[in-house]
């Protein structure tokens, strides 16, 4: 079995910084891509930015040039440092990881639980 953890989310002022982090944790298995995701109050869970295992990054327009996304492949972690935060960056933030179960065919995605970003003065 295999389980995201996240950490780091909290209440920071408009223009202030946070660092998120998402541990992969279990035993036997692969992790591919790595991303986090984000869902406001009333709004659909949207993609913010994601890594590939060789370290590709994407990202939403609305976060470019503010947050940068980071992996750790030995610690199966991955990272999101938010700058310039802003009142429309609050949201849950969700990790999720594209996982392969050694010994088995194919990829599920697995979610951690979802940690509170608020921004507000």
């Amino acid at each position: 079995q295999v389980q995201l953890m996240e950490s780091g989310g909290g209440l920071v002022q408009p223009g202030g910084s946070l660092r998120l982090s998402c541990v992969a944790s279990g035993s036997g298995f692969n992790v591919y891509s790595m991303g986090w995701f984000q869902q406001a109050p009333g709004k659909e869970r949207e993609l913010v930015a994601s890594i590939s295992s060789g370290g590709r990054t994407d990202y939403a327009d609305s976060v470019k040039g503010r947050f940068t996304i980071s992996r750790d492949n030995a610690k199966n972690t991955v990272y999101l440092q938010m700058n310039s935060l802003r009142p429309e960056d609050t949201a849950v933030y969700y990790c999720n990881a594209v996982i392969n179960l050694i010994g088995s065919p194919g990829y599920f995605n697995a979610w951690g639980q979802g940690t509170q970003v608020t921004v507000s003065s």
